[in-house]
C-alpha cells in the first residue's frame, strides 16, 4: 500500500511532511485534496479523518493527522539516527516546544489571516492586529535563532522544517526587514538551500499567487 499523503504542496504543513519524508528517503503518494471545491468533506475523506483537515497521513493503514504528529512519527519509523528528533529528552522537548510555537502561534497567525480574506470577506490587506501578530512571531523566531544556530539547537531539526514552510508562507502576507530579523533570513536562506528541500520552493510560489488572489492585493 505504501505511504499516501492527502493534501497539497500548497499547504505550509503539507510542505513540511513532504520534507520530511525526501530527507529520510521514504516514498511517498500525494493524493490531492482540493480544499476549495470542498473535498476535504467528502465522505470518503471525512472516513480517513472526521478533521477534514490536511495534511493527512496514511502509513500502510496507520492515520496520522496534522503535521506536527506526523513529522514526530515519520522520524520516529523511518530514521537511521536521531539527528531530526532527537532521544535526548531535554533537547526533544526543545524541538517540541518549537513544534507547538509553530502550530499555537506562528501557522495560527497565518490560517488566521489567510481565513479572514477567504471566507470572511476581509477587505483590508492587513489589519493592524494582523500585522502586529506577524511581527510578534518573527521577533520571537529571530530572538530563538540568536541562541542557538537552527531553530531548536545546532542542527536542523523536524522543528526548523515545520517552521521555515511557515515563515516562508507569512511572507507573502508581510516581508522580513532583514535588517530588524537578520537571523531568520540567514536560516531560511540556509534551509532552502538543501536538496530536499525543493518541494518548498514550488510550494511558496503557490503559496504566494494564491495569497494574491485572496487578498485581493
Amino acid at each position: 500500500m505504501g505511504v499516501i499523503l492527502y493534501g497539497s504542496i500548497f499547504s505550509p504543513p503539507c510542505r513540511a511532511v513532504l520534507i520530511t519524508a525526501e530527507a529520510l528517503g521514504v516514498p511517498i503518494q500525494i493524493k490531492d485534496v482540493n480544499i476549495g471545491e470542498k473535498e476535504h468533506l467528502s465522505p470518503e475523506f471525512l472516513k480517513i479523518n472526521p478533521q477534514h483537515t490536511v495534511p493527512t497521513l496514511d502509513d500502510n493503514g496507520t492515520i496520522v493527522i496534522d503535521s506536527h504528529a506526523i513529522l514526530p512519527f515519520l522520524v520516529s519509523k523511518y530514521a537511521k539516527d536521531d539527528c531530526f528528533y532527537p532521544k535526548d529528552l531535554g533537547k526533544r522537548a526543545l524541538v517540541e516546544a518549537r513544534l507547538h510555537f509553530d502550530s499555537g502561534s506562528a501557522f495560527s497567525v497565518l490560517k488566521a489571516v489567510y481565513r479572514s480574506h477567504l471566507y470572511e470577506g476581509q477587505l483590508e490587506y492587513l489589519t493592524e492586529l494582523q500585522t502586529q501578530k506577524i511581527l510578534e512571531v518573527y521577533a520571537l523566531l529571530n530572538t530563538f535563532l540568536e541562541r542557538t544556530e537552527w531553530i531548536a539547537g545546532d542542527h536542523l531539526t523536524i522543528a526548523d522544517i515545520s517552521l521555515v514552510t511557515t515563515v516562508n508562507s507569512l511572507e507573502a502576507m508581510l516581508a522580513i526587514d532583514a535588517r530588524k530579523f537578520p537571523k531568520i533570513v540567514k536560516w531560511s536562506e540556509k534551509a532552502n538551500e538543501l536538496p530536499f528541500f525543493s518541494i518548498n520552493k514550488i510550494g511558496r510560489k503557490q503559496y504566494l499567487d494564491k495569497w494574491k488572489v485572496v487578498s485581493k492585493h
